[in-house]
């Protein structure tokens, strides 16, 4: 049942409040705004969710005119996506509303990979050669002909490491085709064709930034390292920022900005994926939501902002996020984000117990478990089967460091392993 809001009181819908979206609500709250929750039909279940700080919960079932229609009686003013699966269906209701969203010119380009890399094309941006097609034998002919080998295989609208394969020989392109071909992504929607892309050999960053009315300012940037497992997974490892006045910095900022304007992303969160290549940044691919596995509060002790409080003011407060300087952050302290792997094949999320040598680093800040203690865990091969995460912040990079190498001796020794130390 539609409650509509009180006299005065602003709402605004979350589509998937999922990942660093759940956070939305208690972000809006502080300025007095209410929240709608919209289920969209194909969440990413891996990520977590909190249905608390919610006025009400509405179910997408395909039908935009209907749930913008509920949407109106609630008097909503804004529609933001909480993850990767609300991106299209957030910038779908925002124009059925008529509230601030993004371009409509080629929607399809903020998800789908394909049409991302025609876009920047279009834009006359540097992007990866790309291809996308249901024949294996198609990819191989493209990759021997024009890319070379390696090449990236992977879903065409995937998101987090689902299903992302570098592949060095034909046989190796047509396994990982095969794998996923008439599979189902991280949100289950079936495969239909494959992309591949160029390998791009460099140093791979993020860009975190906020926009409102096309301008954009940018929130965090931090380098990305990974690592690959047997099979050609690439899996993340750890990442660490980049301060704001770093030549590196500066340069990635000014191309994920341009991105932005070719993806027509002009209201909102965007996570934007570079690689950092000898001809220069090239896109690996752009969220246009919040970036995922954040701890507001943790990205302010070290940022001075965060992204999820950023975006929560350009809807709050225009004329105050207007004002702030187009790169917003200043680098605080020295944090260090840790994915959590699990080397073997099976093992167990380990109890508080068993983390507190963990909680003993100096460095240590933050811990986010993907399930509770005692929960069984396969190997580590993607975003979806991390134990968790945790952030080491110190004023020494060297301290953070140090304490990153004992984590990984604890978990390779020990701490998946559900036994007393």
């Amino acid at each position: 049942m539609v409650t509509s809001s009180p006299a005065g009181t602003r709402r605004v819908a979350i589509v998937d409040g999922r990942s660093t979206g759940r956070h939305l609500p208690a972000a809006l709250a502080r300025h007095g705004i209410e929240c709608v929750h919209i289920h969209s039909p194909h969440p990413d279940v891996h990520m977590p969710y909190d249905p608390d700080g919610y006025v009400d919960h509405v179910r997408h079932d395909g039908d935009v005119a209907a749930t913008a229609t509920a949407l109106r009686e609630h008097g909503v003013v804004a529609v933001l996506p909480g993850t990767e699966s609300g991106v299209e269906l957030a910038d779908r209701l925002s124009a059925e509303l008529g509230t601030p969203g993004n371009g409509m010119s080629r929607p399809s380009a903020r998800r789908n990979k394909y049409d991302m890399v025609q876009a920047l094309r279009d834009a006359g941006l540097d992007h990866a050669a790309t291809i996308v097609s249901a024949d294996a034998d198609e990819i191989v002919a493209w990759a021997e002909a024009t890319a070379g080998y390696p090449v990236v295989v992977k879903p065409v609208s995937s998101s987090s490491t689902d299903n992302v394969v570098a592949c060095s020989t034909p046989e190796q392109i047509r396994a990982a085709h095969a794998r996923i071909l008439g599979g189902t992504d991280r949100h289950g929607m079936v495969n239909e064709v494959v992309l591949a892309q160029e390998f791009l050999d460099g140093d791979e960053f993020y860009v975190n930034s906020v926009s409102r009315g096309g301008r954009h300012h940018t929130v965090e940037i931090w380098r990305y390292h990974k690592r690959r497992v047997p099979g050609g997974d690439f899996i993340y490892d750890y990442d660490e920022p980049l301060a704001p006045d770093d030549p590196v910095a500066r340069r990635l900022e000014f191309y994920a900005h341009r991105v932005l304007d070719a993806l027509e992303i002009r209201n909102g969160a965007g996570h934007t994926e570079i690689m950092l290549t000898a001809r220069g940044p090239v896109l690996v691919e752009c969220g246009a939501r919040t970036g995922g596995g954040q701890i507001p509060e943790i990205i302010t002790r070290c940022f001075g902002v965060n992204q999820v409080d950023l975006l929560a003011l350009s809807v709050a407060d225009p004329d105050a996020f207007d004002r702030l300087p187009t790169t917003a952050y200043r680098l605080l302290k020295h944090p260090r984000f840790v994915a959590l792997i699990n080397p073997r094949e099976r093992g167990v999320v380990p109890s508080r117990e068993q983390l507190a040598p963990v909680r003993e680093l100096p460095s240590y800040a933050h811990t986010v478990m993907a399930h509770p203690a005692g929960h069984v865990l396969p190997r580590t091969v993607d975003v979806a089967t991390w134990p968790g995460y945790v952030y080491l912040i110190a004023d020494d990079p060297a301290e953070t460091l140090a304490d990153y190498e004992r984590l990984r001796r604890i978990e390779h020794e020990h701490l998946y392993d559900n036994r007393p130390f």
